[in-house]
């Protein structure tokens, strides 16, 4: 099945760099103007699983790939309820689809959610610039804006150090996930929760109640689960204090917890292990990392600007360094001290991406059983 879904004739896009740095070329998504960090992923394939991470809310995502579009969408690679990036940036932009189980085009759904995005652009050259100079604002624009009036407005655009952005796609109401007779109960913290991540802890015998993010350990407590998650999330791990005071919490009283990602960072704030912003952070599904208690290596799925510091780490009494980034040696796990607390700066979950490191969904698992 062939699809042609726009004619992509033609309306001129640009995008602006906060240093300054311009590039033109082709509307895609949404007609329109916005802005934010632009970072890039170097997956070669599962653009839906990222753009509706939301971890990448308040986010300009490039796509590292050339071809983008050309398998179009399904509701099944929803990694929640719409796209949570704020714009995009593509090389060659498929007008068509061809996916037997497609449902859309990729344009289609780029509108229909209000993404507004940038085609034809020397992707390769831009990544290079964004690796070298770091992550930054920008803005992209497909309307008659002037560069003065862009410059304007992508000066309005905050900055990614410091922001607190879980609340704002964290669930509102707590809701429940799995069978209600499985054997054991998962209490989740939503600070921007991938679908995928819950379907692998209800596989495994869970059943869960997803809870909003700001949500006290308390109230958690009071549903009398066998264990707790923090989940994965946007923004700066350093300003959420509300979630760093459950973590403790729940350490204190010796409770299962993992945590993954944004989780991951929490636990460490919680264990007075401070956490830092990237150069360019770590986003894409081939980035190799060391479990040093097995000693085998995993390649694994990264979504993240922030990070733990290591130094940090294998300096604190509380912590110990479970898993090492093989590109930059950064921390890539840690597990509390006589706590049945670990946590891991990747996706296990792995969509996309490999499957090397699912395991951790079972260690969760097998500490209800101890």
């Amino acid at each position: 099945m062939s699809q042609k879904t726009f004619d992509q004739s033609q309306k001129k896009a640009v995008l602006l760099l906060a240093d300054g740095s311009r590039f033109e070329g082709i509307a895609i998504g949404k007609i329109g103007t916005i802005g934010g960090e632009i970072c890039f992923n170097t997956g070669m394939t599962g653009y839906q699983e990222i753009y509706t991470d939301p971890s990448y809310f308040g986010q300009i995502v490039v796509n590292t790939t050339s071809h983008i579009g050309n398998y179009g969408v399904e509701d099944e690679e929803q990694e929640s309820d719409s796209p949570k990036i704020r714009g995009l940036v593509v090389n060659t932009f498929s007008q068509d689809f061809s996916r037997p189980t497609g449902t859309d085009s990729l344009q289609n759904y780029l509108d229909k959610n209000n993404i507004v995005g940038i085609s034809e652009l020397d992707t390769r050259l831009l990544v290079r610039h964004i690796r070298d100079k770091g992550a930054m604002n920008a803005i992209i624009s497909s309307e008659d804006l002037t560069d003065e009036q862009l410059a304007a407005k992508l000066a309005e655009v905050p900055d990614m150090n410091g922001l607190e952005l879980s609340s704002f796609v964290s669930t509102k109401e707590p809701y429940f996930v799995g069978d209600e007779s499985a054997p054991y109960k998962v209490a989740v913290l939503d600070l921007g929760v991938k679908t995928s991540i819950l379907k692998h802890l209800s596989y495994r015998g869970a059943y869960l109640k997803v809870f909003p993010a700001k949500t006290s350990f308390e109230e958690m407590k009071e549903w009398a689960p066998n264990g707790y998650f923090l989940s994965n999330g946007p923004g700066d791990p350093a300003s959420m204090p509300y979630a760093v005071e459950t973590a403790k919490k729940i350490m204190e009283e010796d409770y299962p917890l993992f945590g993954i990602c944004l989780g991951h960072q929490i636990i460490s704030l919680a264990c007075g292990v401070p956490t830092f912003k990237m150069h360019n952070g770590h986003r894409g599904l081939n980035h190799p990392v060391k479990n040093l208690v097995s000693g085998k290596s995993e390649v694994t799925s990264q979504n993240h600007g922030f990070a733990v510091n290591r130094e940090d780490v294998e300096k604190s009494d509380l912590v110990e360094l479970t898993h090492v980034n093989l590109n930059d040696d950064t921390c890539a796990g840690i597990a509390v001290k006589g706590k049945k607390t670990f946590s891991v700066q990747y996706h296990p979950e792995s969509s996309p991406g490999p499957h090397d490191s699912r395991y951790l969904f079972d260690q969760f698992i097998d500490l209800f059983k101890s």
